[in-house]
Parts: structure tokens; sequence; C-alpha cells
């Protein structure tokens, strides 16, 4: 196991699960430019050989409060657009990795706290936690990726009457909503989070990392453009070698071994 603590965060593997904590609990998480520098950085150092999954979580009584408001009240225009390509930045980083994300929201997650979740590939949250993305009630909008992000999530018209109203919704509704992928109790959450991360972390890197990249350049292309990528995909696939033992494992009647040397 390896262990990275950092002022704002604290990053961890075990098992070729990285758990990254963001450790603000006395704000509620807050992300400030130095969390989201911090997040980055991680992101940046993360060893793709070992570290099979991601796991996002928070500390204290809340998932993430959204971005730092004492930080943003007196900003500039100009520092305020730089603050929000960052945030960009980051969290684009979270989704553009070929590895599963999965976020453990409880509490709540609002503003630059769902975008964040919205970033990752899996929502699991503990019962009785709130979202929303209340962005509206400070006289702005939503800006590490909400507008883009939560309408594909869950619909143009939910998600604009969200941001709209500034809408916060229990995770039960978020669950029917197709925002989040599960709820569990709040004891739970940890626990259903980590086997969650150790049953990913078993399947093929390679196909999983295939299956990301063609979801997310296809979303939006026409069919043949997106059909085109996702057969170039399959054959890199094959390239690696995890098709071979896949498919031998199913012709073996046995559990496809994809990580051993």
């Amino acid at each position: 196991m390896r262990d990275l603590t950092e002022t704002f965060t604290t990053y961890r593997v075990e098992d070729h699960v990285a758990v990254l904590t963001l450790n603000r609990p006395q704000a509620l998480n807050a992300l400030s430019r130095e969390v989201l520098s911090e997040i980055g950085a991680h992101l940046a150092m993360l060893d793709l050989q070992d570290v099979r999954v991601l796991v996002i979580r928070g500390e204290g009584r809340v998932f993430c409060a959204g971005a730092d408001i004492g930080q943003m009240q007196h900003m500039s225009a100009v520092e305020a657009e730089s603050m929000a390509r960052l945030g960009q930045r980051v969290f684009q980083a979270i989704e553009q990795l070929p590895i599963p994300v999965v976020a453990l929201i409880h509490g709540g997650a609002f503003g630059g706290g769902l975008e964040l979740a919205l970033a990752c590939d899996f929502r699991i949250a503990a019962a009785g936690a709130v979202v929303g993305l209340p962005e509206v009630t400070l006289g702005v909008n939503p800006s590490f990726g909400g507008t883009y992000r939560l309408p594909r999530a869950i619909g143009f018209a939910r998600a604009l009457s969200m941001m709209l109203l500034g809408e916060r919704i229990p995770v039960e509704k978020a669950l029917e909503y197709g925002l989040v992928n599960e709820v569990v109790a709040p004891d739970e959450l940890q626990a259903r989070g980590m086997d969650l991360a150790r049953k990913l972390a078993s399947q093929s890197s390679a196909a999983m990392a295939a299956i990301k990249r063609s979801a997310h350049h296809g979303f939006g292309q026409d069919s043949a453009r997106a059909q085109a990528y996702e057969a170039a995909q399959f054959g890199l696939c094959f390239a690696s070698g995890d098709a071979r033992e896949g498919m031998a494992a199913f012709k073996e009647k046995r559990q496809a071994r994809f990580h051993e040397d």
C-alpha cells in the first residue's frame, strides 16, 4: 500500500484501487483553487500500470459542498473565468481517464461537488444525501462542466429545470432520474464502493478503456463515425492480449485472469 498526504486531499493505493479523499471537512470539502490543483496533481501522477480504478470520496459530513464561495466572492471576471477553466480541466481529466472512476456521495454534493461526481463513471450515494446545482441562487451558472454533463445524465428538460430553479433533490429522486447508479445505507457506502472498485479492477483494463473511449467519442456523433471508432477500439483490444485471455477463459469455462503475468 502507498500513501501520499497533501494539504487538502489524501491519496492512497491498495490492491490496484486508488482512493482520493477530499480532506477539508471544516470547509465541507469546498473546492478552492488549491484543492482543484491538488486533485489535478494526483491525476497527473496516477500510475496506470498499477492503478486500475479510482475512487473519489469526501471526509466529514458531506462529499463536497461545491466551489469555495469565500475565495470566489471578490474575484474579478477574469479571475472567475480562470478558476472555471481550472475546474473544467481537472474534471475533464477525470472523465478522460482510461480507468473507471467511482464517486461515493454522502451528506451532500452541491455545485462543484456534483460537477465532480458527474465527471465520474459511477455515482454511489448514501441514503439521505442531497444533490443539486444551486449556482443560480448565487447569481452565477455552473462552470465546472455541469451545464454540459447534467443534461447528458438526466435529460435536457430535467437538467435545465434543476439548474434554473437551483433545485436540490434527495438521492432517492436522483436514482429515479438516473443521476446516481445506486443508493445504499450510509454505513454501507464505503464497503459498497470498495466492493465495486475491486470488481472493476478484476476486469480487462484494455476493454474498459476501449468502452470509455467509445462511449465518450460516440456521444453526439453520427452513427457511421461512432461505429467506425468503436471498431477501431475493438481492434486495439486484440492487440493487448486481453481478448485472447478472455476468449480462452470462456472456452475453458473458467474465470478470466486479465492481470496475471
